[in-house]
C-alpha cells in the first residue's frame, strides 16, 4: 500500500526527462572524435572524462575509488590485452586456414606464443548440463585434446528442457569456452553457422578480430590455450565434416562425442600488453536507506578502430551504446534533481569492455563499489533503438525476480505493453551487463525498446530497425544520424526513472523467484 501514492506522484518528475538532451550526449560520444570508444584507446579515455564530467555537472557525485582519500568518479579496471597476429595460423594436415578469412581467436593463457599439436574431437554442442540429462563429454577424455564444437543447444518447445525455445547460459559460447577449459582441454574451436550463432561471420570477425580485452589469467584456473571460431566452410575444408548431418546428430539425445582422427595444429603469435581502463561511477544518496543502492547501467565502449580498413575504419557505436550511455546520464541529472530524494542511494555505472565479454560489469560484480547484499536492483540500458515510439517493452528477465510487478505498473502508467524476447534464442538475457550482476545474485535485467511500432511512421522506424540489425550492428555505419526519433528513447528513460524510484522506496529487498537458475547460494550469500 505505501507505494500507490509514490506511484501517482512520479510520473510528474519523470516529465523532466528531456529528450533533446540524451540527444546531445549520444551525438558525441559516438563521434568520430572518440575513435569508437575502444577499451585501452585515447578515445576510450576521451570517453570516460566526458562522463565524469557529464555525471559532475549533473549533480551526481563520485562513487569510484578513492585517491589520496578522496572519491573519484572512476573504478579502475586492470585487463590484460591479447592481440592475436595476422601470421597465425590453423592446419590439419595439408590445409591451412587463414586468419579473419577462416578463423578467430585469442590465447587465454594470455600467452604471446601458442604452439599447439593435438588430436580433435567433436563434442556436439559442448554442454554438461546434469539438470537436463545431458553430457556432451561422457565417455571421452579431452585432456590435453582440441575440441570442436557448434555454439547454441539442443532445440526444444519444452520449457523444462533447455529452456524450451529461450536459449539458456548452456547456449553461450561463453560457456563453450568455460565448460572446455574445466574439461581440461587445451583449445576449443566452434564451428559458426548463422542459425547456431545468431549473427554472421563479419559480426564474429569484427569482435574477434582485434584486441581481446580480458581479466588477468588465475594460476589456479584452468585455461584454454586458444578460444576461437571456425567458418563452417573451413572446417569442412580442413577437417571433412558434413556440417548439417553433424548438426541434427549433436540436437539429438544421446550423441557422443567423436574422435575426428586428425591433429590440428594451431601457432598463434599474440602481442600482449596491460589495458588500464576503468568503469565510471557516480551516487546519489538516499535518505534513510543510503546505504542500499539501486544501480543503473550502461556500456561506453565500442570496437575502436579497424587499423586495417581502407575507408572508414572507425566503429562509432551509436545506437550500441551511446544511447543508453545518454539514457544514464539523463537519469542521473533527473534524479539528482529530485526534490525529495528517495530512501535508497542511486549509483550510475557506465562500464568498460563490454564488447569484450561483460568485462567491465564482471569485475564490479568481483570488486562491487556497494555491498551485493545491500543492491535493490540493476537496470541496464543497452542499444536503444532511436526510431520512434513503439507501443511494447522488452525486459527480458524482470519476471524472474520479485520486482516484476514494480516493472508491469511503471509499463502501464506509461503506456507500454510488455512484450516477450522477439529471438529468445539468441539468450539476450546473458548477452549484456546486467547478466553480470545477475550471476553474483542480484535482480537485474535490461530495459528496452520493442518493435510494435504504429502511426504513420510505423513502416520506416520497422525499416530502420531491421537496417540495423542487418546493416549497421557492429559495423563503422552505427553511426549517429540527425533524423532519428528519439520520443521512444525519452519515454523509456521516463519510465526508467519512475521504475528506480520506486525500487528505491520499496521496503523490501527484490530477490529472485524461487526455483530460479540465479537463487541456488547466491541468493543466500547475499543474505537475503
Amino acid at each position: 500500500m505505501r507505494l500507490l501514492p509514490l506511484l501517482l506522484l512520479l510520473p510528474l518528475h519523470a516529465q523532466e526527462i528531456a529528450g533533446p538532451r540524451i540527444r546531445a550526449h549520444v551525438k558525441f560520444l559516438a563521434s568520430d572524435l572518440l575513435e569508437g570508444r575502444g577499451v585501452g584507446t585515447r578515445g576510450g579515455q576521451l570517453a570516460t572524462e566526458y562522463l565524469a564530467a557529464a555525471f559532475a555537472a549533473a549533480g551526481a557525485q563520485p562513487a569510484g575509488d578513492q585517491v589520496n582519500g578522496r572519491r573519484t568518479y572512476g573504478q579502475q579496471v586492470l585487463l590484460r590485452g591479447v592481440t592475436t597476429q595476422p601470421s597465425s595460423s590453423i592446419s590439419s594436415g595439408d590445409a591451412k586456414l587463414t586468419y579473419l578469412s577462416d578463423f578467430v581467436g585469442a590465447s587465454q593463457r594470455q600467452r604471446a606464443t601458442e604452439d599447439l599439436d593435438a588430436p580433435a574431437i567433436f563434442v556436439g554442442h559442448g554442454i554438461h548440463a546434469p539438470e537436463f540429462q545431458w553430457n556432451d563429454y561422457q565417455g571421452i577424455d579431452v585432456r590435453g585434446k582440441i575440441v570442436v564444437l557448434f555454439t547454441n543447444e539442443p532445440p526444444s518447445q519444452d520449457d523444462r528442457f533447455f529452456g524450451g525455445r529461450a536459449l539458456t547460459y548452456y547456449g553461450r559460447w561463453v560457456y563453450k569456452f568455460q565448460e572446455a577449459a574445466r574439461q581440461g582441454a587445451l583449445a576449443c574451436l566452434i564451428i559458426h553457422t548463422d542459425p547456431t550463432a545468431g549473427y554472421s561471420w563479419e559480426v564474429v570477425r569484427n569482435s574477434w578480430g582485434k584486441e581481446d580485452t580480458q581479466i588477468p589469467v588465475d594460476p589456479e584456473s584452468p585455461a584454454l590455450g586458444f578460444a576461437g571460431w571456425l567458418t563452417a566452410e573451413a572446417a569442412t575444408r580442413m577437417l571433412g565434416l558434413d556440417i548439417p548431418a553433424l548438426l541434427q546428430a549433436t540436437d539429438q539425445r544421446g550423441f557422443r562425442a567423436i574422435p575426428l582422427g586428425k591433429n590440428i595444429r594451431i601457432n598463434a603469435q599474440a602481442q600482449l600488453r596491460e589495458v588500464r581502463t576503468q568503469n565510471v561511477a557516480a551516487i546519489v544518496e538516499g535518505t534513510d536507506l543510503k546505504q542500499e543502492v539501486v544501480v543503473f547501467s550502461a556500456h561506453w565502449d565500442h570496437l575502436g578502430i579497424d587499423p586495417k580498413a581502407t575507408g572508414d575504419g572507425i566503429y562509432n557505436g551509436a545506437v550500441d551504446n551511446a544511447t543508453g550511455l545518454g539514457v544514464l546520464l539523463e537519469l542521473a541529472r533527473a534524479w539528482a534533481a529530485l526534490p525529495q530524494k528517495p530512501r535508497r542511494s542511486a549509483l550510475f555505472l557506465a562500464v568498460t569492455a563490454e564488447e569484450g565479454g561483460l568485462r567491465g560489469s564482471e569485475y564490479y560484480g568481483r570488486h562491487p563499489l556497494f555491498p551485493l547484499g545491500k543492491t535493490q536492483l540493476n537496470l541496464n540500458f543497452d542499444a536503444i533503438a532511436p526510431y520512434g515510439r513503439p507501443r511494447d517493452l522488452v525486459v527480458t528477465g524482470a519476471e524472474r525476480t520479485t520486482a516484476w510487478p514494480l516493472v508491469q505498473e511503471a509499463a502501464r502508467r506509461f503506456n507500454f505493453a510488455i512484450s516477450p524476447d522477439p529471438r529468445p534464442e539468441q539468450g539476450s538475457f546473458y548477452r549484456s551487463d546486467h547478466f553480470s550482476f545477475a550471476r553474483v545474485g542480484v535482480p537485474a535485467f535490461s530495459v528496452n525498446l520493442g518493435a510494435d511500432y504504429q502511426g504513420a511512421n510505423a513502416a520506416r522506424a520497422e525499416a530502420q530497425r531491421q537496417q540495423y540489425a542487418g546493416k549497421h550492428y557492429h559495423q563503422p555505419s552505427d553511426e549517429f544520424r540527425g533524423d532519428w526519433d528519439w520520443s521512444g528513447v525519452e519515454d523509456l528513460a521516463r519510465l526508467g526513472l519512475t521504475l528506480g524510484i520506486n525500487a528505491a522506496n520499496t521496503p523490501a529487498l527484490f530477490t529472485w523467484r524461487p526455483n530460479d537458475e540465479f537463487l541456488p547460494a547466491r541468493q543466500a550469500s547475499l543474505g537475503r
